[in-house]
């Protein structure tokens, strides 16, 4: 898809604040792949709908090469985000896809989906984001889903000499992003930044909203937020968005969305509403019953 050029940033009055920072927790996952929890449990109702954030990134082929065999999920959705590398996926339900460089896979678990996802790639950087995004409770039993975006199927537009933005879901600017969902409107947007640039991004007044930075360092509100730290930005009441300087080139994921205010009970890969919803996925899984 083209990049689009606009003339100017959207205009914020009042930038949220910078609420806290946080350090992700390096840990593995699927069969020993490295990575960093970025947003782990303890910041599920702050940051709601959002449940998890994985960052995963290295060069040598013994972090990651082993992937992510077959395992079950029920009750959200999956948007993985790939910036280096190949990874493919199959599921249960007759899914397949290539997962390359600059591409985005996402997935609605739903009432129950198993998948694999391992890497194509023996050598080389493999390098990308997970984000797991919690489904209201009238969808969580919907049928699954599941599509791949190609690097160049990804809405992009740009300033020149100031900053280039991926739209994968949401909208910023007047670009529609690649994936809309009404229940937890979620806005997730990769932006490059230029030294000297600011980027500014309007966000609705009580939705939850936070800040990634995976390269360089960014200023937000009289604030720094340095590499590979979480920025949980404030929801003043009189804050319509955030404005974002990069005093040097920098690149930085900012992910939004609407608050379901619902019950959180996770047990592993199944996050449902209540503990016998639990119980009734894990009967379900052993059963074979997600097909």
């Amino acid at each position: 898809m083209k990049t689009v050029d606009i003339r100017s940033t959207e205009p914020v009055k009042r930038s949220r604040s910078i609420e806290q920072l946080v350090a992700g927790r390096p840990t593995s996952d699927g069969a020993g792949v490295r990575l960093t929890r970025v947003l782990t449990q303890a910041q599920q109702r702050r940051l709601d709908p959002f449940l998890m954030l994985d960052a995963f990134g290295s060069e040598n082929p013994d972090d990651y090469i082993a992937g992510f065999p077959d395992h079950p999920h029920r009750g959200f959705e999956t948007v993985t985000y790939m910036i280096a590398g190949r990874m493919r996926h199959r599921d249960n339900h007759g899914h397949e896809g290539l997962l390359g460089n600059g591409g985005m896979q996402w997935m609605t678990a739903g009432r129950g989906i198993v998948h694999s996802e391992i890497p194509e790639q023996q050598e080389g950087v493999m390098e990308g984001f997970q984000l797991w995004l919690n489904l209201p409770s009238n969808e969580k039993m919907c049928v699954p889903w599941y599509r791949d975006f190609a690097a160049e199927d990804l809405p992009r537009f740009s300033l020149d000499g100031a900053f280039d933005v991926t739209v994968i879901a949401g909208e910023s600017h007047g670009v529609t992003g690649a994936v809309t969902r009404e229940g937890t409107a979620p806005l997730f947007l990769d932006v490059h930044m230029q030294p000297g640039a600011t980027f500014s991004q309007q966000l609705p007044a009580g939705h939850n909203a936070f800040i990634y930075v995976y390269r360089g360092a960014v200023a937000s509100a009289g604030g720094v937020i340095p590499v590979q730290r979480l920025a949980v930005l404030g929801n003043e009441p009189d804050a319509d968005g955030v404005s974002i300087d990069s005093p040097e080139e920098a690149r930085f994921l900012l992910i939004a969305g609407k608050p379901l205010n619902e019950p959180i009970v996770q047990y592993g890969p199944f996050v449902m509403n209540n503990d016998q919803e639990i119980y009734q996925a894990i009967a379900d899984f052993r059963e074979a019953r997600f097909g």
